[in-house]
Formats: structure tokens, C-alpha cells, sequence
């Protein structure tokens, strides 16, 4: 019953765009999803999930998890071998998986497994942002972004990567310092950045208009959220390059931020 449901997954992703040899990150809300793994007649658990997108992509595919966690900011040791996912059980299991690689930014973090997690090994990028960081090795590798029942505003950090990559002048970059324990278990104080929302001058971040804006262009594919597998893609390609057009042609406000003040 489990291989039925693994399967009957597989091909809803694949009929989203998913494909052999992707490398796909995935943002999520499980919650429907669990509860169609129930009318399948299954436990509901998220590691069949991860199999599913892991029989799509194939052997040749790579899956990153978002390992966020909002912790180091307030004093809170990052322990990259310990410090848990704040982005769910989904994400939690990923880290877990047998094989998975973590990067080291101690906000940022994602878990990495499949053909080309190599890549990933040993990234500590300093600005969680950065072209250094994996959301520039996902761009550079032309990956997918997937998001299963959440909208633009509560899923597509990849907004601030382009963001970044063009020095908007409503963020900026802050940094953060506490303790931190590599991969050996050594324990250091040490800095990373992140470019910030400029909160004094009232920023919002407001990007769901510019979700829109992909749907009509046909860049995303699959499904809206909370309809069908709930999983749309697009790539990381196509949504830099859409992103960056509306913020050289001065269009960010409205579509990507508004001014609270």
C-alpha cells in the first residue's frame, strides 16, 4: 500500500513538471498532504513523501529541504549537526535523511541529498543571500523551486536572493554574531550576514502580486495551493530573471515590498 502511494505522488510531481535528474527544492505545508495519504489508506509520514520526490527526480536528481531555523539572532547556539529545522516535519526528516549534507549558514541552512548534494558540502556562506550561498549554486544549476499549499509570501525566500543580487535599496545588510559548532564539534563565536527588510522605514515584504505576475507568464506550472497535489514549480532561472525585470524597471513596490509607514 505504501509503493501504491509513493507511486500515485511520483506522478502527481511529475505531472506538475517534476522531472528525471532536476535538482528541486521544495518549500511545504504537509498538512493536506497527510491528509491525502490517510484516503490512500496509508500511515500518514512524511518520509513516504520524500520518497515519492525522490522516485520523480530519479537517481540523477537532487532534493534540497529548507533547514531554516531563526534561533542564532537571539543568542541560541547553531549546531549544524543538531540544530533543528523550524520549516516542519518535512524538512526535519530531510535533515535526518541517511546521506543528507547541511550547509552552514546558521539562519539559512538547507539539507541536500541526491546526485549532485556534493555541491553542497562544506558551503558556509557568510551572507545567507549570497551569490556564494545554495540558493546561488541553485540558480547557477538552472534548479526547480517547489512549493506544495503555501503562497509566494509564506514559502519563495528566493525572492531575497535576487533581492540581494541586485542591492535593492529597501534592504540592507546586518550582521549577527553568537556561538557556533561546526561538523566536528568545535565551537566558536563567529559572523554571518543576512540582508534585511529596512524595518525602520516601515518595509514590508509583500510578494504574493508578483506570484500573479509568474502565473500569467506561464512560468509556473502545476497546481495553485490547496488545489489538486497543491505542488507548483518554476525555475530558479525564470524566476531571477522575471524578479529582476520588475526591480530594474522600478516596479518593486507594490509587487515585491510596501512602505507600512
Amino acid at each position: 500500500m505504501c509503493d501504491r502511494a509513493i507511486q500515485q505522488l511520483s506522478s502527481e510531481w511529475k505531472n506538475a513538471g517534476v522531472e528525471r535528474g532536476d535538482m528541486l527544492l521544495i518549500h511545504s505545508s504537509m498538512r493536506r498532504t497527510m491528509r491525502r495519504l490517510v484516503k490512500m489508506g496509508v500511515e500518514p509520514d512524511v518520509k513516504l513523501v520524500i520518497r515519492s520526490f525522490l522516485d520523480a527526480i530519479g537517481e540523477t536528481g537532487t532534493l534540497l529541504f529548507p533547514t531554516f531555523n531563526f534561533d542564532f539572532p537571539n543568542g541560541v547556539t547553531f549546531d549544524i549537526n543538531h540544530t533543528v529545522s523550524q520549516m516542519g516535519l518535512f524538512t526535519e526528516a530531510g535533515r535526518l535523511w541517511p546521506g543528507a549534507i547541511r550547509t552552514g549558514h546558521p539562519i539559512y541552512s538547507f539539507a541536500v541529498i541526491g546526485a549532485d548534494a556534493g555541491l553542497f558540502a562544506n558551503v558556509t556562506n557568510y551572507s545567507g543571500y549570497g551569490k556564494d550561498s545554495p540558493f546561488g549554486i541553485m540558480h547557477r544549476n538552472n534548479a526547480k523551486i517547489g512549493v506544495i499549499d503555501l503562497p509566494d509570501q509564506d514559502s519563495m525566500t528566493f525572492y531575497h536572493y535576487v533581492e540581494e543580487s541586485l542591492n535593492v535599496p529597501y534592504r540592507y545588510h546586518k550582521q549577527f554574531t553568537g556561538q557556533y559548532k561546526d561538523a566536528d564539534g568545535l565551537e566558536t563565536t563567529r559572523s554571518f550576514g543576512l540582508f534585511v527588510r529596512d524595518i525602520e522605514n516601515g518595509v514590508l515584504t509583500h510578494v504574493n502580486p508578483m506570484g500573479e505576475i509568474l502565473w500569467q507568464k506561464g512560468l509556473y506550472t502545476g497546481c495553485r495551493p490547496q488545489t489538486g497535489c497543491g505542488l507548483r514549480l518554476i525555475s530558479s532561472t525564470a524566476f531571477f530573471d522575471a524578479v529582476a525585470q520588475v526591480i530594474n524597471q522600478g516596479r518593486a513596490k507594490g509587487l515585491l515590498y510596501e512602505n507600512g509607514n
